[in-house]
């Protein structure tokens, strides 16, 4: 039996473990510590929501999220940062359902949609978002600069 909810303060080292979890199935690094999650997700001002996802109440995933404003769409979106299920979870419906909950909640608080990213390798995640109706925004180019570069332009000499 599936049950969702949103995570709390006690669930940063169930969290953490299944962002490493999901980092490792998508080749990437991870530096994220508990105190990095307490302070941002469940400090006085959260950075970031999360569900929880159990199967006959055991841990199978998770759903990071966080809002974001579209000056396009003059309202604020969601943004999925991460949905991961337990590889021996999976084929159950979860990611579908944490899915379909975070699409409620930006229902419920009047956002214009949901957003997220996919890994052009991971093809079965790719079929996946097909089925829900996903766009794929093709001519858009996702950016980040960090580390030295975000510290080089931050003290360029903007006053």
């Amino acid at each position: 039996m599936l049950s969702l909810r949103y995570a709390q303060a006690g669930d940063i080292s169930l969290l953490k473990t299944m962002m490493h979890e999901f980092a490792a199935f998508e080749r990437l690094p991870v530096v994220v510590t508990e105190a990095d999650l307490l302070r941002d997700g469940f400090g006085e001002r959260p950075k970031f929501r999360a569900l929880i996802a159990e199967w006959d109440a055991q841990p199978a995933g998770y759903a990071l999220f966080f809002d974001y404003y579209s000056t396009f769409h003059g309202r604020a979106g969601v943004f999925l940062e991460d949905v991961y299920v337990r590889a021996h979870f999976r084929g159950n419906g979860i990611g579908k359902a944490l899915f379909a909950r975070v699409a409620a909640i930006a229902r419920q608080e009047d956002c214009f949609g949901l957003r997220w990213q996919v890994l052009d390798w991971n093809s079965s995640a790719i079929e996946f978002y097909r089925k829900l109706g996903a766009t794929f925004l093709d001519e858009w180019r996702t950016l980040n600069l960090e580390g030295e570069a975000l510290q080089r332009l931050a003290s360029s000499g903007v006053i």
